[in-house]
């Protein structure tokens, strides 16, 4: 250890430690409920006010199910069951598609299918939350509607000549061609990094729990599109948006994909333990890290938003990207030994502590600009405003303090 010592570490740890326990999730087991319909607020405002018709969305419920399962499965503490149980009834009973299998997109505030679409993005996200579930409850449903989404994608999503998975389906599977996933910020594609990444994940998951050979395949496929496909050799970072061949139709970067996708693509090895696509990872990991600490990480510690060829072109610090900051640099600095990731992994933390909090309504801010002045407009509670990125990089931070210690 260099000039960062045990007590810095220790500190850090127990920073990460109350901001979850004391924060984040009393947060959403106080405002994210909805008491009236049942399931969850599907949209809360930053100062708390509630839009009591806003639609609901499989993308919060199943992060909500992931984090208090996860939350739960690591503390032991019984206060998180009841919202991962919560969560799992609103999946099964609500979402959940009992005619053609999968989950919905959408639902009405009344939890009644508004948007019947089959959006593999969610169906990926769903596995990882449900392997989650299982193994936090010892539920064997669980886990089982895990394996029939897994197969549900192979059969209607797995693109058997051109490789990898296409996105967009409608409610009976049949394909949808080019969609977008979020109508705001992306654009039309066939195939796209987001998916792919989600998939990555939720696969990874259920192989630590399904130890099947289909499975460990596709997982291994997924890890070498990443590699392969999804990552631009030249620059490091992550191309976004693809037609049915894997042409690259974007030139945009995501530095909080990037970051991201650093750690994820080095769990996804590990769980298959296959020791040539571990180094591979890892050493590309190491690059992915260091491309967003050198152009992304602004001076007081948070993350631009995005960038271009010509140079970063989103100075904003959105909430999700600097919690995926402060683990992708630890777990760059476990990788590599360079205290310069550890630093970086501590000023984003820093700068979440001291911009993105919210000190008076909780939880926190949507972003912030790059001045650090945060946005007061963004809701709180949203489709994509969940306690899964910074609920799980505080799971992450700890694990990964208390790794580095016990080498200290």
């Amino acid at each position: 250890m260099g000039r960062i010592g045990k007590p810095e570490l220790k500190k850090y740890r127990e920073s990460a430690k109350q901001e979850l326990y004391g924060r984040i999730l009393p947060f959403w087991m106080q405002y994210g409920p909805d008491e009236r319909y049942g399931g969850f607020l599907g949209e809360i405002s930053n100062d708390l006010t509630v839009r009591p018709d806003s639609p609901k969305s499989a993308v919060l419920a199943t992060r909500i199910l992931w984090t208090f399962s996860a939350a739960f499965r690591k503390s032991g503490d019984p206060r998180f069951l009841p919202m991962a149980e919560k969560a799992i009834q609103t999946v099964e009973n609500h979402f959940w598609d009992k005619i053609n299998g999968g989950l919905y997109w959408w639902l009405d505030h009344q939890n009644k299918p508004l948007e019947d679409d089959k959006k593999i993005y969610a169906q990926a996200f769903a596995i990882y939350a449900l392997t989650e579930h299982a193994e936090a409850a010892g539920s064997e449903k669980s886990l089982s509607l895990a394996k029939i989404l897994f197969e549900s994608i192979e059969e209607k999503a797995c693109d058997a000549q051109g490789g990898g998975y296409f996105d967009f389906f409608n409610a009976d599977w049949s394909p949808k061609g080019n969609a977008s996933l979020a109508d705001d910020t992306d654009m039309p594609a066939e195939k796209t990094m987001n998916t792919h990444l989600h998939l990555l994940e939720g696969y990874a998951r259920l192989y630590t729990a399904w130890q099947d050979e289909r499975l460990a395949a596709r997982l291994g496929l997924l890890i070498d599109l990443h590699l392969e496909k999804i990552l631009n050799p030249k620059t490091h970072h992550l191309m976004l948006f693809f037609d049915k061949n894997w042409n690259p139709i974007s030139d945009k970067i995501s530095y909080g994909h990037d970051i991201e996708a650093s750690w994820l693509i080095c769990e996804a090895a590990q769980a298959l333990r296959d020791g040539g696509r571990i180094r591979a990872a890892e050493k590309a990991a190491a690059y992915m890290a260091a491309g967003v600490m050198s152009e992304a990480q602004d001076t007081d510690g948070g993350i631009l938003n995005e960038g271009g060829p010509g140079g970063i072109t989103d100075t904003d610090k959105h909430w999700w990207p600097q919690a995926e900051a402060a683990v992708g640099f630890l777990n760059a600095y476990q990788l590599t030994g360079d205290e310069a990731f550890l630093d970086a992994s501590m000023k984003t933390w820093r700068f979440i502590q001291e911009k993105l909090v919210d000190r008076e309504f909780g939880e926190w801010f949507w972003k912030t600009n790059r001045q650090g002045l945060p946005d007061q407009v963004s809701p709180k509670v949203s489709p994509w405003k969940c306690p899964y990125h910074n609920g799980r990089a505080c799971l992450e931070i700890m694990d990964r303090l208390d790794a580095i210690l016990d080498k200290t």
